[in-house]
């Protein structure tokens, strides 16, 4: 058996047949009101998004589940090469290719320049540390800013 509900004007909550109250407003217009708590905030000009238990406040601020509204998926945007004008797809893809071999020579030259720090530092790491030692943890003598406080 199914059993005819209305909405609640104010609170969006269900009313069952013999329950709330049907208010003809000046306008004409009638509406279904829950309780005299919905009726009472509605005659006192209350909006119903400001009050934490109504439906409109919960939609506000994303509380309810809605299993009807599935989030869409962001699309990935595809890239594809066309033609400027006055140049053709053929003629950009050569001059791509034609970039390439800048790159190798790029990578040769920082290959040398990682290779080059790799001998300065078996060099340094070889040599002993002969500059002047000077200890982490320095005491200063009494009567000398640093000491205790």
């Amino acid at each position: 058996m199914v059993v005819k509900t209305e909405l609640c004007a104010f609170s969006e909550y269900r009313i069952y047949p013999g329950h709330g109250v049907k208010y003809v407003r000046k306008d004409g217009q009638p509406v279904t009101l829950g309780s005299a708590k919905a009726r009472r905030l509605l005659n006192n000009r209350k909006k119903p998004a400001k009050l934490m238990w109504t439906q409109a406040w919960r939609r506000l601020n994303k509380k309810a589940r809605d299993d009807g509204a599935v989030k869409r998926k962001a699309r990935k945007a595809v890239k594809v090469q066309r033609a400027i004008v006055g140049a053709s797809l053929e003629d950009i893809q050569k001059k791509k290719q034609a970039t390439k071999p800048k790159n190798a020579a790029t990578e040769a030259a920082l290959k040398e320049v990682k290779e080059r720090a790799k001998a300065a530092k078996k060099t340094n790491a070889v040599r002993p540390a002969g500059g002047a030692s000077i200890p982490k943890n320095q005491k200063f003598a009494a009567g000398t800013k640093g000491g205790r406080r």
